[in-house]
């Protein structure tokens, strides 16, 4: 965002307005993080501001400030269609293409006409937004929103609950820190956000220490599953639509579950693959290491993408089919895996 955008932004936003902020489907501590942030400055503004989530959060999220004030869409159709219907302005944040937030919203998204500002990590956004923040070499759009409010003179409003929001999103869109995206401006930020008076402890408990039993149960399903493919430093878990139902499964339960692939000796690439019965869909992780892009990848063969070594993807076919095509894939790939990462 250059400095002409961030001045007409800054007097765009000078004014009371009808403003939502959008995340993406399926939300992470990064969307709603960003989402919740950016609501609590905006309060501020006196503009009539309103979150809508494609879809419900999981549990661990529930905590953060105001968290109970997002409009969840596939629960209240008309109310978040009316919303961005009325808007003078719609953020997307931590997404950059409008299918990220699926069909029904994406139509409503698709007619409507208020000015959109994407704030963004993720490579080749689209060009829907007349205002765009992007930049894939930063680790979290939180940490975006915090360069946001800098560049726009305002990070004097940042409260704890703001502080505590943005915290959520660089903790876990840096893997706590240990992805490498993670710069010395991540933690220069972090150290600004503790003196703020933000209890990192407490919020690191909140995101991670709150395992159920079914979900270690369905842990241990999942590594029960992984298959490691040495010839390709490659590793692979999948989750059947039967072990989740099992399992009691609910909304972020396998988050993370991917890492562990990753962290076998020798891998450099890890996909979950889980089945989803209601969207008809294998939803898919990948994680790598190095140079081996798994956004690349993930564009390329399963409708998805992200970033170079963390990304999305979707099938269509059966689960078996799905992990059948993904292990025809990998031969073309044994070079670029096995040059990716230097142990």
């Amino acid at each position: 965002m250059n400095t002409k955008d961030i001045q007409e932004v800054k007097e765009l936003l000078s004014t009371p307005k009808k403003i939502v902020i959008v995340s993406h489907r399926n939300p992470d501590g990064d969307a709603y993080g960003s989402s919740l942030a950016l609501y609590h400055y905006l309060l501020r503004g006196n503009h009539k501001v309103k979150v809508v989530s494609p879809n419900d959060c999981p549990d661990f999220l529930k905590w953060l400030p105001n968290q109970d004030k997002i409009i969840v869409f596939d629960e209240n159709v008309e109310e978040g269609t009316k919303l961005l219907e009325d808007a003078e302005i719609v953020f997307t944040l931590d997404f950059n293409a409008l299918h990220r937030v699926g069909h029904q919203m994406e139509h409503v998204l698709q007619r409507i006409s208020p000015i959109y500002i994407m704030i963004d990590h993720h490579e080749q956004p689209d060009d829907y937004a007349k205002y765009m923040y992007s930049d894939a070499s930063i680790a979290s759009t939180c940490e975006m929103i915090y360069h946001f409010l800098d560049k726009v003179h305002e990070l004097d409003s940042i409260d704890k609950d703001i502080a505590s929001c943005i915290y959520t999103g660089i903790l876990t869109d840096t893997g706590s820190f240990k992805y490498q995206a993670t710069s010395s401006t991540t933690h220069r930020i972090i150290a600004n956000l503790m003196d703020v008076g933000i209890d990192h402890t407490k919020i690191h408990n909140r995101l991670y220490d709150t395992n159920s039993y079914s979900r270690l149960q369905l842990l241990g399903t999942a590594l029960s599953n992984l298959k490691v493919m040495h010839e390709y430093r490659t590793a692979f878990i999948t989750i059947s639509q039967q072990e989740l139902n099992s399992m009691n499964f609910k909304k972020g339960d396998t988050e993370g579950f991917v890492n562990y692939g990753l962290s076998v000796a020798g891998i450099v690439f890890a996909v979950i693959f889980i089945e989803d019965q209601k969207q008809g869909i294998i939803k898919m992780s990948l994680r790598s290491k190095g140079k081996f892009s798994v956004n690349e990848f993930a564009r390329n063969h399963f409708n998805g993408g992200g970033h170079l070594n963390a990304a999305g993807g979707r099938s269509e076919i059966p689960l078996q089919d799905t992990v059948k095509h993904f292990m025809e894939l990998l031969p073309d790939y044994k070079n670029e895996l096995e040059n990716s990462y230097e142990y």
